[in-house]
């Protein structure tokens, strides 16, 4: 039975958790888009599985953090996951727990835009700015 794009996504979710690489560049598309506010040290537009390897290299060096969904909808070709960041912020070990909400759209089962919103007025403050 194949899978559906929410279980799909959750695999992508369960591989970033583990550093699964082959597990993450099967669920991707090779020409990803990452679409980040530009208001956050890490934010920006990134293409690619070199783009996705940069977002997430920026954003692990200002947070340690998890996630947390408690909502799942899927929408045809897209994937809505509402919920939860917590952890600290590196340069100040300030602690954050944030609403979030990650919006993915695929193509033929594989991730090919991902759009994560976070509250950006708490996240800032925790990161001193």
């Amino acid at each position: 039975m194949a899978q559906s794009n929410v279980e799909a996504i959750q695999a992508l979710y369960r591989a970033f958790l583990k550093r699964e690489l082959m597990t993450i560049l099967s669920l991707v598309d090779p020409g990803i888009e990452i679409r980040v506010p530009e208001v956050l040290p890490w934010g920006g537009n990134y293409k690619g599985l070199g783009g996705l390897k940069d977002f997430f290299g920026k954003l692990l060096e200002h947070l340690d953090s998890k996630v947390e969904f408690t909502q799942w909808i899927e929408s045809g070709d897209s994937v809505v996951a509402v919920g939860r960041s917590l952890g600290k912020v590196n340069a100040n070990g300030n602690p954050f727990d944030i609403a979030i909400v990650h919006v993915w759209h695929l193509r033929d089962s594989k991730a090919v835009l991902f759009e994560p919103y976070v509250d950006t007025v708490a996240i800032l403050k925790a990161l001193g700015k």
